[in-house]
């Protein structure tokens, strides 16, 4: 009998055909899944490049505004506010007339001095008369004199010696009386340019009576009104009330305590930028001027920046902020601030290889700002290094390595 064994021997190598195949998928798989297990227990670390970068260090410095000058204008005689024709806020310019006073007692003494002055040139004239007569006197008896002696030399004894004496004497009187009356008017001239010099005096003191602006500003206080007594404005008499206070606020200043640490790297002319918060807005300024002093209480050194304020947005006692600036460091090799280790004794940075091996390596830095820190020494141009949380990592450790952090310069 025959037994046909063929269909079934197929359908066993059939099977085992699949059961081989699902092994090896089995094993693949899990190969696979071992793979991606190790590959997710690696540390994912977020790395930036060390890159070139211009770097300055700015200190940042806080003032109010002062108006570049500001004076109290006080009265030099004392009367009363005839008129005053400003007020607090107005403008004025230099020369404008802000008030006049009343003085009734200054008008006498002006025409007194008028008087005085009169009086002196007709004293003048009087004068002058007097020695022209006093030299037509002298030169007639000069003239007579000389006529006698030539007489005496010519006939000795014609002429009695006693007429010649008195002859003699006449010229002599005369000359002194011209003598005199040249005297009288010199003293008379001296009389007149007193008298000129005392009208010029009251004068001025008149001109007083009339206050103006030395210099364009802003009239910040105003402390008398039309009638208001006002007393001289001497050193002596620090009661006096003045007219009026004039701030010049078209040009304001800052007064910035400098730390004596960038004492040395201030100078005249440079130009920083004002920040004024209260407007949301910065303003260029020029250092114009330091002290050359350090105060000993503070170690600070003043300088001040001259601040234009044509428009007059800007207005005395504001708070302004002013980046003054004390080192640069153009094209320096820079990393992040928090790419860098300040733990320990040493600074160092946690570098990343090529196949994400990571090494921990020593940095010397330098100049730093609010992001980015110079790096002298340690690392090269292009180097891939760690930022952020670096807790856990070690020297050698295997990483996987998080899209670069863009630099901002």
């Amino acid at each position: 009998m025959r037994i046909d064994i063929s269909g079934t021997y197929a359908k066993t190598v059939l099977v085992s055909v699949l059961i081989a195949g699902l092994s090896c998928c089995a094993k693949t798989h899990a190969a696979g899944k071992n793979a991606a297990s190790a590959a997710a227990a690696l540390s994912l670390v977020p790395v930036t490049r060390a890159a070139r970068a211009d770097l300055s260090a700015d200190v940042v410095l806080t003032a109010e505004f002062q108006p570049f000058q500001q004076v109290d204008l006080m009265a030099k005689v004392a009367g009363y506010v005839r008129s005053i024709k400003v007020d607090i806020g107005d403008r004025v310019h230099e020369g404008q007339v802000l008030a006049t006073l009343e003085i009734p007692e200054m008008e006498d003494d002006l025409a007194r001095g008028a008087a005085a002055i009169d009086q002196a040139d007709a004293e003048i004239a009087t004068a002058s008369d007097e020695l022209h007569r006093a030299e037509a006197v002298h030169e007639l008896a000069h003239l007579s004199y000389n006529r006698i002696a030539d007489v005496l030399k010519r006939e000795p004894g014609l002429v009695p010696q006693q007429e010649v004496d008195e002859a003699r004497s006449r010229d002599v009187i005369a000359e002194a009386q011209v003598s005199a009356a040249k005297s009288g008017l010199h003293t008379a001239e001296q009389r007149s340019r007193v008298a000129r010099a005392d009208q010029a005096r009251v004068q001025t003191l008149h001109n007083y009576m009339t206050i103006t602006a030395p210099f364009d500003g802003v009239v910040t206080r105003r402390y008398a009104n039309e009638g208001s007594m006002i007393q001289a404005g001497t050193a002596s008499q620090t009661q006096a009330m003045p007219i009026v206070q004039l701030s010049q606020n078209n040009l304001l200043r800052l007064i910035l305590p400098v730390p004596e640490s960038a004492v040395s790297r201030v100078h005249v002319g440079e130009t920083v930028e004002v920040r004024v918060s209260s407007l949301g807005r910065n303003f260029p300024g020029r250092v114009a001027r330091f002290s050359g002093d350090i105060q000993q209480s503070t170690r600070t050194m003043d300088t001040e920046v001259d601040v234009p304020n044509a428009a007059l947005t800007l207005i005395p006692g504001m708070y302004a902020e002013v980046n003054l600036r004390v080192d640069e460091r153009p094209n320096a090799l820079s990393v992040p601030l928090d790419a860098v280790d300040r733990n320990g004794t040493s600074t160092r940075v946690y570098t990343v290889t090529a196949s994400g091996v990571i090494h921990i390596v020593p940095v010397t830095l330098g100049l730093e700002n609010d992001r980015l820190v110079e790096v002298r020494s340690g690392l090269r141009d292009g180097d891939i290094v760690v930022v952020g949380r670096r807790t856990g990592l070690t020297d050698g450790q295997q990483v996987q390595v998080k899209s670069l952090v863009a630099q901002v310069h």
